[in-house]
């Protein structure tokens, strides 16, 4: 009897669990589908693939690893996919997926072979911790863009958006919005933030009418991805940058994660289910999935088994109804959200040896190349090209690993072949 009313309160601390966990993810669906169209995709199109790419993560997640976390497209994956890969490259989208597609692969073969722990080991963690500050940093100047906040200067690169302006007005109101809710830590503040966020917009003028119900018939559900460009050079050094930052995202995620489950012996199957679902985004359309910093909220509700993953899979399923009010979401809603992303992900400077000189200088390059080149590809490379030099001018060779020279070496090749081309 007791075993029977354990089992009934796990299942519905899991279905609670899960229920949490989705609120508190969703708003990746408006967000998500709001920068795959700065890559080209139709916004629903971008929303139907969201969906899919999400309900199918989490339910790999279920049924392969047994874990309560939820797989989303990964904040700063999905900017590097869309501003640097497709339209920094100015490859086709089609190309760009299958950009996804091979690095999922390299990602899936990390993830059963001892590959995945040995480059683990030799990328220095002052550049792994470097890429995350300057993608939080990107987030955040994308997020002030959206918004109007920041806006392209005259007589400068970046100026400050017209404060009159209803957009920067409505902007502003959101975003402190945003920042009472995430201090607060009010459950599914991000969501809220999207909803108060709509309905300020609509008061100031700047919301769309909703947009017609969603044919389920005539959206691609399944896309394929085009191969024409992977004998390019410029082709694998969209892929390169890419697995890395898919690589050691998920290492660390589901590692924290799992340390606050007690249940660090599903790490390895956690992570397999992360690389067949990163694999799986390329067909369903979107930039690669990751497992969500949310998956802390879905453990901290009691979520201890699989089941919160699957309760977030089917709901993720179910939000393909609301599509239609999800499209009105406008960009003064969405903006804060990147800005507070970006936030967080800049935390992780605090773990740069900044007082190590060949540590700090490459790991600072990479953070502020990122935001300034407009390219998370570029913005990388300065920094790992500048780690061995570095090294080698104050005579630190021997902390040098092979893993780290050859990247630098492909990244200079590939800024020297880029000059030639010009």
């Amino acid at each position: 009897m007791l075993t029977k009313h354990n089992h009934t309160l796990g299942l519905r601390q899991d279905l609670l669990a899960g229920l949490i966990g989705y609120f508190t993810t969703v708003y990746i669906v408006a967000v998500n589908s709001q920068i795959l169209k700065t890559a080209g995709l139709p916004l629903e199109q971008g929303m139907v693939a969201t969906i899919l790419a999400s309900a199918a993560g989490c339910l790999i997640m279920a049924l392969y690893a047994n874990a309560p976390m939820v797989l989303i497209p990964g904040m700063g994956v999905n900017a590097l996919f869309a501003y640097s890969i497709v339209e920094g490259s100015g490859i086709p989208f089609q190309e760009g997926l299958a950009v996804v597609l091979v690095a999922g692969l390299i990602f899936l073969l990390t993830a059963f072979t001892r590959l995945g722990d040995w480059l683990k080991t030799a990328i220095p963690d002052s550049l792994k911790h470097a890429v995350t500050v300057g993608l939080g940093m990107f987030l955040t100047l994308i997020g002030l863009e959206k918004g109007g906040l920041v806006v392209r200067g005259e007589h400068s690169l970046i100026t400050l958006g017209n404060p009159s302006s209803a957009l920067v007005i409505t902007s502003l109101l959101t975003l402190f919005i945003a920042v009472f809710l995430f201090a607060k830590n009010v459950p599914g503040n991000f969501l809220i933030t999207m909803i108060i966020g709509t309905l300020i917009a609509h008061f100031t003028g700047l919301l769309d009418a909703p947009g017609p119900s969603l044919s389920l018939a005539d959206q691609e559900w399944i896309m394929m991805p085009s191969f024409s460009g992977i004998t390019e050079f410029s082709f694998w050094m969209a892929v390169f940058p890419l697995t890395i930052v898919l690589i050691f995202e998920n290492m660390g995620l589901i590692h924290g994660q799992l340390s606050m489950l007690k249940q660090d012996d599903k790490f390895k199957k956690a992570y397999q289910a992360s690389a067949f679902s990163a694999l799986a985004s390329g067909f369903f359309g979107t930039s690669p999935t990751v497992s969500s910093a949310e998956s802390a909220a879905v453990i901290a509700s009691g979520g201890k088994s699989g089941r919160a993953s699957l309760t977030m899979a089917v709901l993720f399923l179910a939000t393909l109804l609301l599509i239609p009010w999800i499209s009105m979401v406008p960009s003064t809603a969405i903006s804060p959200i990147l800005i507070i992303v970006g936030a967080l992900m800049v935390q992780n400077i605090k773990e740069i040896p900044l007082d190590n000189l060949s540590e700090a200088m490459p790991a600072f390059l990479i953070i502020v190349m990122i935001p300034f080149t407009y390219s998370i590809a570029d913005g990388m490379a300065f920094g790992f090209i500048a780690y061995p030099i570095v090294k080698f001018a104050i005579g630190k060779q021997r902390e040098l690993t092979t893993p780290v020279v050859c990247i630098a070496m492909i990244f200079l090749l590939e800024f020297i072949m880029r000059s030639l081309g010009h």
